[in-house]
């Protein structure tokens, strides 16, 4: 067999073993194995371990279970809901002020914990009921914080960003900088979209629904004071970070510290049960993510050993496409992994063999970054996997997943739009980090 026929045929056993339901880690791991054996013999898993413990020894992986942290602590105490009420209070009187509300619930959310089903399940807990109860269309509801709960993969400090700065050797300080200006106009396009759908639908609320209610500017400080302890954790974390004070890893530390200690404060979550469910998230979720880069790491070395990476960037080269063919076939096939893979998963095994194409063809990898990010939150509410569907659908059980995913796709053409954009204006994604950090 040839290098193509090989890649193809591994292509297809890693879909069949993914779509199995065995976990990714385990899944990379035996595909990786068995192919390594049965082309290269059985002396070639002798550098596995090694190749492994290598990948998971790297100082800049400390960002990961740190952040994770932080958005643990947050994530499992009632920051969400706060959150969504200091919104919702400062924009009582705005048509669709409730969608909008929520939206940049999830915005700042995602600026804390930087997670895409943490963002999504900690503002949809509160705010889809409250946004049913007051004749927002269902669709509306859900399809905005499904679409909002994406955030957390584009707005910094983002767990994908990390990764995809390990996996191409870019600063991952550029990166987070990048996906500010795009994430504040994905907000801002939601946002829109919400006040115009909801003029459009307002006619036809029922008249029986209660009327809206109103707060006083005392309500209004009083919420957003159980907030701004979060906001200076955002605060600090860019002053530092972007300030030359501290690298990610320390800013990571910090910021989880504080956290901590906030949510044990505010929220009084100092007992030995709160602490534990924290913990325990914590290392689930960073115990996953790690044991899939250690698996993507083992990927890749037999997607090496057997040429078929130097092959599949060879063959994308050789057909001569327009830099702007071939960032649609790439955005094609980020969009079709992204609706059967996670994020982690795709940047991991994608990432080795488009870096060299994208080199070639003069990409800023720094702007591809935003590109493939915001890609990949389509995937995270288009089904199969659609992780942020099945998340709508757990806090809001009775929506039909049909209303949610019909009620998530005018959110999806605003990303694709957003891919447009920044396809023809780059400097939406490279103009922030180069004033801030000069030209890369």
């Amino acid at each position: 067999m040839n290098e193509v026929q090989i890649g193809l045929l591994i292509v297809g056993v890693t879909l069949v073993v993914l779509f199995s339901g065995l976990p990714i880690a385990w899944g990379l791991t035996l595909v990786s194995i068995a192919f390594l054996v049965i082309f290269e013999g059985p002396s070639s898993l002798a550098n596995l371990p090694v190749l492994m413990m290598d990948e998971l020894s790297s100082f800049a992986l400390l960002t990961i279970p740190l952040f994770v942290l932080l958005g643990a602590a947050i994530g499992v105490s009632a920051a969400g809901r706060d959150v969504y009420e200091s919104m919702h209070r400062w924009l009582d009187r705005v048509p669709g002020g409730l969608v909008i509300a929520n939206i940049l619930a999830c915005g700042l959310f995602s600026a804390i914990c930087g997670s895409s089903p943490a963002t999504a399940a900690a503002i949809g807990k509160p705010g889809v009921p409250e946004m049913l109860k007051r004749g927002v269309p269902a669709g509306l509801a859900t399809g905005s914080i499904c679409a909002g709960g994406t955030l957390g993969i584009l707005i910094p400090p983002s767990i994908t960003m990390i990764l995809y700065g390990l996996a191409t050797e870019t600063s991952i300080g550029r990166l987070f900088l990048a996906g500010v200006v795009p994430g504040i106009m994905l907000v801002a396009m939601f946002s829109i979209y919400a006040w115009l759908s909801t003029i459009r639908h307002q006619r036809s609320l029922p008249a029986t629904l209660e009327p809206p209610v109103r707060y006083t500017l005392a309500q209004k400080m009083e919420g957003l004071s159980r907030v701004s302890p979060f906001l200076a954790i955002v605060v600090a974390i860019a002053y530092a970070m972007y300030g030359g004070i501290a690298t990610p890893s320390e800013v990571a530390a910090i910021s989880a510290a504080l956290a901590l200690a906030l949510v044990m404060v505010i929220y009084r979550a100092w007992r030995v049960r709160d602490q534990w469910q924290i913990f325990r998230e914590t290392l689930r979720e960073s115990t996953m993510i790690l044991m899939i880069i250690g698996a993507a790491a083992i990927f890749s070395y037999m997607m090496s050993l057997l040429y078929v990476t130097q092959t599949a960037a060879q063959a994308l080269v050789d057909l001569n496409l327009s830099p702007w063919m071939l960032l649609l076939a790439i955005n094609v096939f980020l969009l079709v992994a992204g609706c059967f893979l996670p994020p982690v998963a795709i940047i991991l095994m994608v990432m080795p063999v488009l870096t060299p194409v994208l080199e070639a063809s003069n990409f800023d990898l720094i702007w591809f970054a935003v590109v493939l990010t915001v890609n990949l939150e389509v995937g995270l509410i288009t089904p199969p996997v659609g992780l942020n569907l099945y998340v709508l659908k757990g806090v809001a059980p009775q929506v039909p997943l049909t209303k949610v995913l019909s009620g998530s796709m005018p959110f999806v053409l605003i990303m694709f739009l957003q891919i447009v954009l920044l396809a023809i204006f780059p400097e939406i994604a490279l103009w922030l980090p180069n004033m801030a950090m000069g030209a890369g």
